[in-house]
């Protein structure tokens, strides 16, 4: 009589060692860098969005057009632009804080819990990011508002003039 029990197990060996062969074949073929060393590409290029061109946004965040709120006047742009994507939350983070330096924005605070929260100024703005986490998605809420320095300037475009008397009830 054959013994088939020593072919079965070489048989075995030999398929799990092809899979363990391909296997490592098509990790190489997964870095980050190609054959000449050059890195991968890169996600979407990053973006300046609806009159703020002094804010960029990454690349892989889509606008959330129902959330946002903006006003534009005489070359002056504020309000909340909400922005969701598979980010990591730290990248997202990082980016702006880089991002933001760049185009002159000063970070004056930041907190972090659930949220990250990104206090930046400019001379005559204010930019608050909220940045949050969820299961499936990063979302950046970017808060632009004018400075006090800006709203106390008559040529800013802003009505200074005290209120008339009684404009607000004292009952």
């Amino acid at each position: 009589m054959m013994n088939h029990g020593g072919f079965r197990k070489n048989a075995l060996t030999g398929v799990m060692f092809l899979f363990l062969l391909c296997g490592l074949a098509g990790c190489s073929s997964l870095k980050g860098n190609d054959a000449a060393g050059s890195p991968a590409a890169a996600g979407p290029a990053p973006l300046y969005y609806d009159g703020f061109n002094d804010i960029l946004i990454p690349g892989e965040l889509k606008p959330d057009r129902d959330a946002s709120s903006t006003f534009q006047s005489r070359g002056f742009a504020a309000g909340m632009m909400v922005f969701k994507g598979r980010v990591d939350r730290g990248s997202l983070v990082a980016f702006f804080k880089e991002n933001m330096a760049k185009d002159n924005w000063k970070l004056t605070g930041s907190v972090s819990t659930a949220k990250t929260i990104l206090l930046f100024l400019k001379e005559t703005r204010w930019c608050v990011i909220a940045i949050s986490e969820g299961a499936w998605q990063s979302k950046a809420e970017i808060s632009v508002l004018p400075s006090v320095l800006n709203i106390q300037n008559p040529s800013s475009g802003f009505d200074t003039s005290p209120l008339p008397e009684g404009a607000f009830p004292t009952n």
